[in-house]
């Protein structure tokens, strides 16, 4: 194997137009106590990684290393292990989600919560990530990918994934009830699959008639186009709402279309102007889930039960594909697909 590779590496954070990712040749890593070395099939291309990458973050200390390379829903094949590493042979199928460390000694590993632990290492954004033909990975942080998941397809599941799967159990779906998914992206569109499998009816709300579309082919019973107004028509219906846009008024239309004693749950930034405890509502912020919780996504996947939609990009096009994202002109999740990866 060649000691060295191809990365996209972030020195400083810029806006894109003055294209802050370099493609350059870097050093392959050695894996070290734990870790594992993986050859990059593919990587999901996240919002945050558009935050990071433009400086968004940059006042919170992210990213948390310079030069760095982002990405952090990653899947591929092991090609090194470090000592101590017993679970995984090298060419296993596997992928990464943005948990790359956890303590595992804090009350929140100990309880299943570790995606609340506070020193948590996040995958490409305080550690190197997936946007490069390879990549280290912590082994009590890394997946088998289930035999017969399309790997460049599977790249979703490790953070829209999750991220819907975490949110929809938070939300406690009882059959029959009505839920409304704001926000129809790469984890809306999860979260569309995930509702419907609770026994839900699912109501999907976006402005973008292509997003749309998508969450009808995905089980959504009733779409609402925010630009055309038909949102008035769910006001004060739901018996649960799911936001994954991080828009204020976005925020206002979800919580206006909540029932008397619904429940909000949110995976992104919210601001709640004027919350009314009279109406019995809840809301609940949600964050990635746990090591259980990630391999029932992977279960639900490799039964064909739930599907991800991508549009594959080359690994040297990360830039494209984050201008993309930034303008909206995505029809879901794009995927970074390392043109190297031996299989």
């Amino acid at each position: 194997m060649s000691t060295t590779m191809m990365a996209n590496t972030l020195d400083s954070p810029a806006p894109l137009d003055t294209d802050p990712l370099e493609w350059r040749s870097i050093a392959v890593p050695e894996p070290g106590e734990g870790q594992v070395l993986i050859e990059v099939a593919a990587c999901g291309v996240c919002r945050s990684n558009l935050h990071m990458v433009v400086g968004d973050w940059a006042a919170d200390g992210v990213p948390g290393a310079s030069p760095i390379v982002p990405g952090h829903e990653v899947t591929g094949r092991i090609a090194g292990l470090g000592p101590g590493v017993e679970d995984f042979v090298v060419g296993d199928p596997v992928g990464v989600q943005p948990l790359w460390w956890t303590c595992e000694e804090c009350e929140f590993c100990r309880t299943g919560r570790e995606q609340l632990c506070h020193q948590r290492v996040i995958t490409g954004e305080h550690v190197d990530g997936g946007y490069a033909e390879f990549m280290l990975a912590n082994a009590r942080h890394t997946y088998p990918v289930p035999a017969g998941l399309d790997l460049v397809a599977a790249a979703p599941l490790f953070c829209p994934g999750i991220t819907a799967f975490g949110a929809v159990e938070k939300l406690g779906i009882e059959p029959g009830q009505s839920v409304a998914v704001f926000g129809l992206g790469g984890v809306g569109h999860m979260a569309v699959q995930f509702a419907a499998l609770a026994g839900a009816e699912v109501i999907a709300v976006g402005r973008n008639d292509e997003h749309l579309a998508v969450a009808a082919d995905l089980g959504a019973t009733r779409l609402v186009n925010t630009t055309r107004g038909e949102v008035e028509g769910i006001a004060d219906s739901m018996d649960g709402v799911l936001t994954f846009a991080g828009v204020d008024s976005v925020t206002a239309m979800a919580m206006a279309s909540l029932k008397w004693g619904g429940t909000l749950v949110n995976a992104v930034p919210v601001n709640i102007d004027g919350f009314p405890f009279n109406k019995g509502q809840t809301i609940k912020g949600s964050l990635l889930g746990n090591r259980a919780q990630m391999a029932e996504v992977l279960r639900l996947a490799a039964e064909g039960r739930i599907r991800t939609v991508t549009e594959s990009f080359d690994l040297s096009e990360a830039g494209n594909a984050l201008r993309q994202l930034e303008a909206g002109e995505l029809r879901s999740r794009a995927v970074l697909v390392n043109g190297t990866f031996s299989g």
